[in-house]
């Protein structure tokens, strides 16, 4: 028996091995996230800061832009990203729990960039009432419902995601409907 963290990842066991795979997603810890009282002026990445994870498509995109992006994470790419970076762009480094916790609660949208198998950080963001821009392929095809949890992109491009911004901004978001997407995925279930 084969397990899979997203339904991507269980077409490769398909086409790779030629085997069935279930899908089992998650685990994520919903109970750690909150909606804040008060949201922020600030779109918000939490990641490492490494090649495949497209960061420098968020920093290239909100530099065009203009607005407040803060990016929780460090790693080897960190200081390229910084060059590149106009002075809207905030890099925190590595940032504690509760932090996270906070920033996921407080702004405006996570930004999720990159192709990952499975990804936590768009359900922690949902989990805190937030919306999610995700690149439209992997593990975000399970997990963000675009237009009601999020928004999806479909070119890994600094316009394609700018259009996804501008598009989750003009939408109205019921945090319950965030929950309830993450709870699906939650430790307890």
């Amino acid at each position: 028996m084969y397990l899979a963290n997203s339904n991507a990842v269980a077409r490769r066991i398909r086409d790779y091995y030629g085997r069935e795979a279930t899908v089992v997603g998650g685990p994520v810890n919903c109970r750690r996230f909150r909606p804040a009282e008060r949201i922020e002026h600030y779109f918000l990445v939490v990641s490492r800061l490494v090649p495949y994870k497209r960061i420098d498509l968020a920093v290239d995109a909100f530099s065009r832009l203009g607005l407040p992006l803060r990016i929780i994470g460090d790693g080897p790419d960190g200081a390229a990203l910084e060059r590149r970076a106009a002075p809207n762009v905030t890099f925190l480094g590595s940032s504690s729990d509760a932090e996270v916790e906070r920033m996921m609660g407080e702004c405006q949208a996570l930004i999720f960039p990159g192709l990952e198998d499975f990804g936590l950080a768009p359900l922690e963001a949902n989990a805190s009432g937030r919306p999610v821009v995700a690149f439209r392929g992997g593990g975000t095809l399970d997990t963000v419902l675009d237009g009601e949890t999020g928004v999806l992109f479909d070119e890994q491009t600094p316009d394609s995601l700018m259009a996804a911004v501008e598009r989750v901004q003009s939408l109205r978001w019921d945090r319950d409907v965030l929950r309830r997407n993450a709870m699906r995925f939650d430790v307890s279930v």
